[in-house]
């Protein structure tokens, strides 16, 4: 599960070992360490060989409540604006790409989107 916040990009997926559990994955550390306003006993790891270098173990409860809080908090009316403001304008820029790349899943004129 890929996840854009105002606060920073989580890549999330199910803990091999332990179902209860999640990995939070980000890119960069003042990311993963944002999350903890929503998961105060966010321990994040570093895992320099990994595809996702920072990282934290999570229960799956606490995930769920954190992206419930993220929704509560949201405020405004223009999402890459508003990244702008809160992470700055590179930030918005690169998420405004990944926005553009998966703008031909959208269909057009009455034809079908990729699958």
């Amino acid at each position: 599960m890929w996840i854009f916040t105002t606060q920073g990009f989580y890549s999330v997926v199910q803990h091999v070992d332990r179902p209860e559990q999640v990995i939070v994955r980000c890119r960069t550390r003042e990311d993963l360490e944002a999350l903890g306003e929503q998961i105060p006993s966010l321990e994040p790891f570093e895992d320099a060989g990994a595809d996702y270098r920072y990282r934290a173990v999570v229960d799956k409860s606490d995930w769920v409540a954190a992206l419930s809080a993220l929704a509560e908090q949201l405020d405004y009316p223009n999402f890459k604006n508003e990244v702008a403001s809160r992470q700055g304008h590179e930030r918005s820029a690169l998420y405004g790409k990944v926005w553009s790349i998966l703008r031909p899943l959208q269909p057009r004129n009455g034809t079908q989107g990729p699958r």
